[in-house]
């Protein structure tokens, strides 16, 4: 459901709606008390378990989207080529790749089509090389504008040549320290922070320099070519339309892509007010952050619970929703929550 006020509550279906579907309406025609019924109906049959991931994703829980299914590369015949306006065209195998001086960065990758409450976004520490270096080697031509990545599934897409310059981006071999798995683009993808995942590309094979702005799959279909995560968080704990009792920890992330997380705050009253919440910390700017509240002796009754996240250069997570199409969904989200 999702409200004037800009608050998202992921259950497809609002009080009103799932009384009038379910047939509860009559029910609940029938009984004493409406609320009584609606909320009873909301707990029995609505009611979700809080998440509960897991800081560092697995590489099996990771989430996945792939343009055309995933590529099973030999690396004996696999070859890393960058070229265009260049005047020193490279080639590297993939043993070249491994002998480079490495880095590691935790980052956190997210789908542009993830929702506020959604879980297309996942958390890992990646191990690979720099593409600053790479590309000072090939000599760039002073007209170069864009980056462009190719993977062997036809994809493609790219960033700035100022970007890709920038020491925080890299080309990754390994995954939470084990090689990278096929399905997440073996033997080499792009890992951009702060840019949706759409704009970072696996199974790499070429890399092209170009004097233009490059348009990959999606962008020619209209998508962001800038990429630029929002800021966004989301409640976990409780679930939705669950019940608790007594002192409560509620739980919960946020992300911001590369500037890291500020303060993330809470409101139970439709946003008259707002209560900060303690973050924990986190060793990379480029990951999410846990927070967690703790909700004292709150009164019975039932609660709209929205989170609202702030990073560390002063963007707030915004309260319009927004769907994926063009740059990506926006909205705050909620949940529903009843106190015994």
């Amino acid at each position: 459901m999702k409200t004037k006020s800009g608050i998202i509550v992921p259950d497809a279906l609002s009080r009103r709606r799932f009384l009038r579907y379910s047939g509860a309406g009559i029910t609940a025609a029938l009984l004493p008390g409406r609320a009584e019924a609606a909320n009873f109906f909301m707990k029995r049959f609505l009611a979700r378990p809080p998440k509960k991931p897991s800081f560092i994703t697995s590489n099996e829980d990771f989430y996945l989207v792939q343009y055309a299914g995933f590529q099973n590369i030999n690396v004996d015949n696999w070859s890393l080529q960058i070229k265009g306006k260049v005047r020193k065209p490279l080639r590297f195998t993939y043993d070249d790749i491994l002998k480079r001086p490495s880095m590691e960065k935790m980052v956190t990758l997210q789908c542009i089509e993830n929702e506020p409450a959604g879980e297309q976004i996942s958390n890992a520490v990646w191990t690979g090389v720099s593409l600053k270096s790479l590309i000072e080697e090939t000599m760039p031509r002073s007209s170069v504008v864009d980056v462009a990545m190719f993977g062997t599934d036809d994809y493609s897409d790219s960033i700035t040549l100022d970007r890709a310059l920038n020491y925080d981006v890299f080309l990754a071999y390994a995954m939470n320290g084990k090689q990278l798995p096929t399905k997440h683009g073996f033997p080499l993808r792009a890992v951009v922070p702060g840019i949706y995942g759409i704009k970072n590309v696996k199974w790499l094979y070429k890399i092209e320099l170009v004097d233009y702005d490059y348009k990959g799959y999606w962008q020619k279909k209209s998508w962001s070519d800038d990429g630029t995560i929002k800021v966004t968080s989301r409640i976990d704990d409780p679930g939705d339309y669950n019940t608790v009792t007594g002192d409560y920890t509620l739980r919960g992330l946020a992300c911001s892509g590369y500037n890291g997380i500020r303060t993330v705050e809470l409101t139970f009253d439709g946003g008259k007010t707002w209560v900060p919440t303690k973050l924990q910390k986190t060793p990379s700017p480029y990951s999410w952050v846990f927070w967690e509240y703790n909700w004292k002796r709150p009164k019975a009754g039932s609660y709209q619970i929205t989170s609202r996240a702030v990073d560390h250069i002063g963007r707030v997570q915004s309260d319009f929703i927004a769907r994926a199409f063009p740059a990506g969904t926006s909205g705050l989200h909620s949940v529903i929550t009843f106190v015994d």
